[in-house]
C-alpha cells in the first residue's frame, strides 16, 4: 500500500496545486465529508514569510514567530498539514476556506495558518479522500497518528492540535 510519511494514500485523488484549486473555486472538489492532505514536493529548505498571507477572522492575527514557525518545521515531511472536512458542505467547502484564508479573506480556517508563512505556498499540492462525516476526525486523528509515528512525535508542520 502506498504511503507518504506513513500515512496511507490509498483512497486519496492525485495530488492537485492548490493553485488550480483557487483558480477553479475548487469545481473538482467533491461536496462530501472526507479528509485532506497538504504536501510540499519541494526537497529545498523552506524560506518563511512575516506576516503570512493569512487572514485575520474574529480580530484574531493569522501570524506567528519566526523561532516557532522554524521549530515547527518537520525537515524531511512532505505532509504539512492533515485536515478534515465533517460538516455539510464537505470538503469543496473546506477546501476555498483554507484557500480564501491563504489569501487573507477572513474566513474562519485558522488550522493550517503556518502553510501560509512559506514563501513558496503558492507550489504546495493538495489531495483528498471522501467518507462519512463520521469517519472523518476518526480518519484525521489515525493519519496524525501515523504522521508522528514516522517523525519521532512530531506533528504536520501547520497542525497544531491532536
Amino acid at each position: 500500500m502506498a504511503s507518504i510519511d506513513q500515512v496511507s494514500i490509498a483512497g486519496f485523488c492525485e495530488p492537485i496545486r492548490l493553485v488550480e484549486l483557487r483558480e477553479t473555486r475548487c469545481a473538482s472538489v467533491p461536496a462530501h465529508a472526507g479528509i485532506y492532505l497538504i504536501e510540499r514536493e519541494l526537497e529545498s529548505a523552506p524560506q518563511f514569510r512575516i506576516p503570512s498571507t493569512g487572514g485575520w477572522f474574529k480580530g484574531q492575527d493569522p501570524n506567528c514567530a519566526l523561532d516557532f514557525i522554524e521549530a515547527k518545521w518537520v525537515g524531511s515531511a512532505h505532509i504539512l498539514y492533515i485536515g478534515k472536512a465533517a460538516g455539510q458542505k464537505g470538503l469543496k467547502s473546506r477546501l476555498r476556506q483554507l484557500i480564501d484564508f491563504g489569501n487573507g479573506k477572513p474566513v474562519s480556517h485558522r488550522g493550517g495558518r503556518l502553510l501560509w508563512h512559506l514563501q513558496d505556498s503558492e507550489q504546495l499540492f493538495v489531495r483528498w479522500r471522501t467518507c462519512t462525516a463520521d469517519e472523518a476526525d476518526r480518519a484525521e486523528t489515525t493519519a496524525i497518528a501515523d504522521f508522528r509515528r514516522s517523525h519521532r512525535g512530531k506533528r504536520p508542520f501547520a497542525n497544531m492540535n491532536k
